[in-house]
C-alpha cells in the first residue's frame, strides 16, 4: 500500500484490513477520531508506536507528553505542519 493508497481509504468508515496498529492509530486520527487513535496505541511499547503516541500528544497539544513519547521514540520534536508529520509517520510505516 502507498501513501497515495492510504489516503483514499479516508472516506470508508473502516480502516482496511491488514493495518499495522500504528498505521490503523494514524488512520483514526486523520478521521477525526483521537480517542480511538490514541486506545489503540497507547498500550504498545515499540520505539515505532511511541512516535505514533508523540504525534498524538502533539496534535493534542500536550507538549510535556508528547516530549516524553518522542523520546522514548529517539526522535526530537518537529517543527512541522501536524499533516507533514502524519505523512512522514505514514510513509515510515508503510515502507516496513
Amino acid at each position: 500500500m502507498t501513501l497515495k493508497d492510504l489516503k483514499k481509504t479516508m472516506s470508508n468508515n473502516d480502516p482496511p484490513l491488514g493495518l499495522s496498529r500504528p498505521l490503523e492509530a494514524l488512520w483514526y486520527e486523520a478521521k477525526g477520531d483521537w480517542k480511538m487513535a490514541h486506545l489503540l496505541i497507547q498500550a504498545l511499547d515499540d520505539k515505532t508506536s511511541a512516535w505514533v503516541h508523540a504525534y498524538l500528544h502533539r496534535k493534542e497539544k500536550d507538549t510535556a507528553n508528547a516530549s516524553y513519547w518522542y523520546n522514548q521514540a529517539g526522535k526530537k520534536m518537529p517543527d512541522c505542519a501536524f499533516a507533514e508529520e502524519w505523512e512522514q509517520i505514514a510513509v515510515s510505516l508503510l515502507e516496513k
